[in-house]
């Protein structure tokens, strides 16, 4: 919109198809004709200015040259009535960030487009419109006011805002996934989704916790940051009132709390706890949307490596007794052997081998025979402590490897299971069938003597292979200085 400079416009200017018609024979007598015929030119010219203006923008003015308003449209403009606003300054509709900016769209200097500014509505909220204006300049260029439009961009503004943190969201979460990417193990993909929400969000600290029926303890899966005994028994208080949706907590000089709630494929409750320091801002809705965004990556992960958990058990467990199979208890052998040598303390193995099971297995069927080995799984868990090793090696052969345990307490261990055994077992043989019975093999290794795990297993091995020879149903001990 450029400088309007306001002044009569020769007759033969106006061409359009609303033009008056001016005839150039015409004589002096017809003067009087043609001053109304141009005096309506101009005032259909302005109406048709107002009417396109209208049809354009939120608010159409005009000001005069003390910058006061001669023209206001349409009524009401921005909830004012114009009745209200004519003959007053303009200045009055400029919220106080207008002033601030250094621009006044009533009186500019020269012609702008675009140009934001914030009006103020009678309620004193607050509006941003953007104006086109341009002074009006008389022949001589000398201002007589002010002409322009404006257009009510608030909508614009929140889908603006809306596609703006809906971009920000989404990288986001493609950060996430591509750290994600980076990992094989959801461990460490799981580490790697919570730094990165700690940095997009500028949190002190980040959790996920498992949740427990029963009245047991949450378990913290989950940490990356500091601060979170300080937020834990308000994020389950906030998970137990509100299991469905996320929550917010504040507590004076305390953390601001974000909590989000999480249920998995395979039915684990667990909640994304995300905090503040004191004094930090609170957390927006853009925060608890991104919150809830980054959940469901979580959730994702959770039962990623629920899937994980269950094949490394699986991988490592018997599949009939869920006890560890050769390979696992082998394994794990040799790092408790590892860490025995550095204690200088002893461990040992037990050999253990179902007597009569084959005949078993022929006479009553595999079902007896798989109950039988279910049954001994559970006699042998029973025998030791915790934190040793139970195995079943195969067919009907079991092991056991006890930590800081010497000969003589295993052999105690030995002599219950050859009486228990044939107890928990005896339903299971039929009339004149023998009865099945335990031949057990214990070896001890001890520390500084440098015996593997393969020399050891053959001494237990071959003990208990002595035992069955020499009629079954028993226990020998091994001894290193033997062999």
């Amino acid at each position: 919109m450029n400088q309007i400079v306001v002044q009569p416009e020769p007759p033969h200017a106006d061409t359009g198809p609303h033009a008056p018609h001016f005839d150039p024979r015409a004589g002096a007598g017809d003067e009087n004709m043609r001053d109304e015929n141009l005096h309506g030119a101009l005032l259909e010219s302005r109406q048709r200015w107002r009417d396109i203006a209208l049809m354009a923008g939120d608010i159409v003015f005009e000001t005069d040259a003390s910058g006061r308003l001669v023209f206001l449209a349409p009524d009401p403009v921005l909830g004012w009535p114009v009745s209200a606003l004519l003959g007053h300054p303009a200045e009055i509709l400029l919220a106080g960030s207008a002033f601030s900016q250094n621009f006044n769209p009533f009186r500019p200097n020269s012609a702008v487009q675009r140009r934001r500014v914030w009006l103020k509505r009678p309620d004193n909220s607050s509006v941003p419109v953007a104006f086109a204006s341009a002074p009006l300049l008389d022949a001589n260029g000398c201002g007589m006011g002010a002409r322009g439009i404006g257009q009510d961009v608030s909508a614009q503004d929140g889908c603006d805002a809306a596609i703006a943190t809906s971009l920000r969201r989404g990288e986001v979460l493609d950060h996430i996934l591509w750290r994600m990417r980076q990992e094989v193990l959801a461990p460490r993909m799981m580490n790697a989704a919570l730094d990165s929400v700690v940095t997009a969000l500028g949190l002190e600290g980040i959790a996920v916790i498992e949740l427990h029926d029963h009245d047991q303890l949450p378990s913290v899966l989950h940490e990356a940051g500091s601060g979170l005994a300080e937020v834990l028994e308000r994020a389950l208080s906030l998970l137990q009132h509100k299991p469905a949706e996320p929550s917010l907590s504040s507590m004076a000089g305390g953390p601001e709390l974000l909590v989000c709630p999480c249920q998995t494929r395979f039915g684990a409750r667990a909640g994304l706890l995300a905090w503040r320091g004191p004094g930090a801002r609170a957390f927006d809705s853009d925060d608890v949307t991104l919150s809830s965004s980054a959940t469901g990556i979580i959730r994702v992960i959770l039962e990623h490596e629920s899937i994980q958990r269950e094949m490394v058990h699986q991988a490592r467990t018997d599949p009939l007794t869920s006890l560890l199979n050769r390979r696992a208890f082998f394994d794990e052998m040799n790092r408790r052997i590892d860490r025995l040598e550095r204690d200088e303390a002893p461990g040992t193995l037990l050999f253990i081998d179902l007597d009569h099971f084959k005949a078993l297995n022929d006479s009553i069927g595999h079902d007896a025979g798989d109950e039988a080995l279910c049954l001994t799984a559970a006699l042998l868990r029973a025998a030791v402590r915790p934190q040793d090793l139970v195995a079943r090696l195969g067919g009907d052969e079991f092991a056991l490897w006890m930590d800081n345990t010497d000969e003589f307490s295993a052999a105690e261990r030995a002599e219950e299971l050859r009486v228990e055994g044939p107890k928990i077992l005896a339903h299971l043989a039929t009339d004149g069938a023998p009865p099945l019975t335990m031949s057990i093999g214990i070896a001890t290794r001890w520390p500084g003597r440098g015996e593997d795990v393969e020399a050891l297993t053959q001494r237990a091995d071959r003990v208990m292979y002595e035992v069955k020879r020499a009629g079954r149903g028993h226990w020998r001990v091994s001894r290193q200085d033997e062999t």
